[in-house]
């Protein structure tokens, strides 16, 4: 019998410490579970009672064989899967763009089991235009003029500058080239990622959170300067904290856009620390 899949992860702790409590941190598209180790460190160090799990959503870092569908749905069972197996009192969840819409979704897939729920720049609801409207589609569609093989890592990185992708995103899908027996590999399938980005374009999420028994907190946090989403989405959020059927949040970072934790990480530490220290 096939083992069910269970997604990549890296634990992070205070040194020393001993935490209660374990959050998921999901990175978005096209990323990996390092992206925000950092970051993590960090709240982990300020917050000892709370550990981090690092996890490599499915399609994503040395998670690359998890069976279809690949939709928000099984992204949020697999972390359901990893949360049993861990062990460990996982109570909380944060998600970075599409990671956030995964939060989301497992959120739902816990109903008031979490005490923590953040989304980083994300919208719960769907996009009418689509793929056209987000920055990963135009990421893709260069991804896929390249070669499968190149001599070496810095030539990817040159094929992509080349083609107008920033130094930023360039170093950022660097990560994921690894050596193979006939050069160097971007590793991840642009089919599944296709396929996860459709779902996520399409799935609205909005109705969960009306729902008082969610999660004790949940809290967004948008970048001033991303237009990841909506001013309409941006004001649904907001009438739905004045509404009250959760405990809700949504603080803006002025000066970020959508990477909110390299566009401004103190401020995105500032806001999540307050949060966890008045849990």
């Amino acid at each position: 019998m096939t083992e069910p899949f269970l997604p990549f992860h890296a634990l992070v702790s205070a040194p020393g410490s001993t935490p209660s409590r374990w959050m998921l941190v999901l990175h978005g598209i096209l990323g990996s579970g390092g992206n925000f180790r950092t970051f993590a460190r960090r709240v982990a160090a300020a917050h000892p009672d709370w550990g981090m799990v690092l996890v490599d959503l499915r399609a994503h870092g040395q998670s690359l064989d998890a069976p279809p569908p690949h939709t928000i749905s099984a992204a949020a069972e697999d972390l359901v899967r990893l949360g049993s197996s861990l062990g460990l009192e996982v109570r909380g969840v944060m998600g970075h763009s599409f990671g956030g819409k995964v939060a989301l979704a497992y959120a739902e897939k816990r109903r008031g089991e979490l005490d923590e729920v953040w989304v980083l720049d994300a919208s719960p609801g769907t996009r009418r235009d689509g793929m056209a409207s987000e920055g990963a589609p135009r990421v893709i569609a260069v991804l896929d003029t390249l070669p499968e093989t190149f001599p070496s890592r810095e030539r990817f990185m040159e094929l992509l500058r080349e083609r107008g992708l920033s130094r930023q995103i360039t170093d950022w899908l660097a990560m994921n080239v690894r050596r193979a027996d006939d050069g160097f590999r971007f590793r991840l399938d642009l089919g599944v990622i296709k396929e996860l980005l459709a779902d996520y374009f399409a799935l609205d999420l909005f109705p969960i959170l009306e729902d008082p028994g969610l999660a004790r907190r949940v809290h967004f946090v948008l970048g001033g300067r991303s237009d990841t989403v909506s001013a309409s989405d941006r004001a649904h959020l907001v009438a739905l904290c004045a509404q009250g059927p959760l405990d809700m949040s949504v603080d803006v970072l002025d000066e970020a856009g959508h990477w909110l934790h390299a566009d401004d990480p103190e401020g995105l530490f500032a806001v999540v620390s307050a949060a966890l220290s008045k849990g």
